[in-house]
């Protein structure tokens, strides 16, 4: 069983298994577990916001658990 990683911040899963996410920039793809997705969902909301330090929290986290990830969704 793949150990959890700790979400960054609070925020709701919705997920139940892993699914693709594109980039909507670049259509480039990749999978993301439950809690990657519910923080990504969280990082995309905060950013339409304006709420900076929670975008720079979860950018941080993605880099850290999902280095791969990051550079095609979030880069």
């Amino acid at each position: 069983m793949e150990k959890e990683i700790k979400l960054p911040f609070d925020c709701e899963i919705l997920d139940d298994e892993p699914r693709e996410i594109s980039n909507p920039y670049t259509g480039e793809s990749c999978m993301l577990t439950p809690g990657a997705i519910a923080v990504y969902d969280t990082i995309r909301g905060a950013e339409m916001m304006g709420i900076y330090k929670v975008v720079r929290k979860g950018l941080d986290w993605f880099r850290q658990h999902y280095a791969k990830e990051y550079m095609i969704l979030l880069d």
